[in-house]
């Protein structure tokens, strides 16, 4: 059964990516957040972190699934069960229009989202994109190498798009 983990920066498209893949290969999609979070209407609650290992184990421990986040350590168990683990490694300068977009697109309401989009976390993302580039990625750089072929480095819409083709065509073989 497919297992896909999809890693990348905030905007850098990991959960468009997970929503497409996941309808396509009619899988469950999960979100590394929805672990570490609790979504309440008063705000997010941080899940105590055997909480959160519990609900990711549980996840991972389907027959076939689609996982997108940022998150690094705590999630190998993903890493060292996926049939193909998709990095998307996007140029900050469209991470960066992303987020703009996205949070333009949320105050409209045009795009729904799990949390409240408010102006300090629209801020932060701009920090974690910085962030994820210069700390994050060099890291998981260094993890994914012992994974072999299994990763996939994709860096712009085209190759996303090529990828996308691939794994309809591995659907329907």
């Amino acid at each position: 059964m497919m297992k896909i983990y999809i890693v990348g920066s905030v905007g850098s498209g990991k959960t468009t990516l997970a929503r497409k893949v996941a309808a396509e290969l009619q899988v469950p999609h999960f979100e590394t957040d929805n672990f570490v979070w609790n979504h309440q209407p008063t705000g997010d609650v941080r899940n105590e972190m055997d909480v959160r290992n519990e609900l990711f184990s549980d996840a991972v421990q389907q027959s076939k699934w689609v996982i997108e986040g940022v998150h690094i350590d705590w999630t190998d168990e993903a890493l060292l069960v996926a049939n193909q683990i998709i990095f998307l490694d996007i140029p900050v300068n469209k991470r960066t229009w992303r987020i703009i977009r996205r949070y333009i697109r949320q105050l409209l309401k045009i795009e729904k989202v799990n949390y409240k989009p408010t102006l300090t976390i629209f801020w932060k993302m701009f920090r974690w994109n910085r962030y994820f580039e210069e700390q994050m990625k060099p890291e998981f750089i260094q993890k994914f190498e012992v994974y072999g072929t299994k990763v996939h480095y994709l860096r712009t819409n085209e190759e996303v798009k090529n990828w996308l083709r691939e794994i309809s065509g591995e659907k329907s073989s």
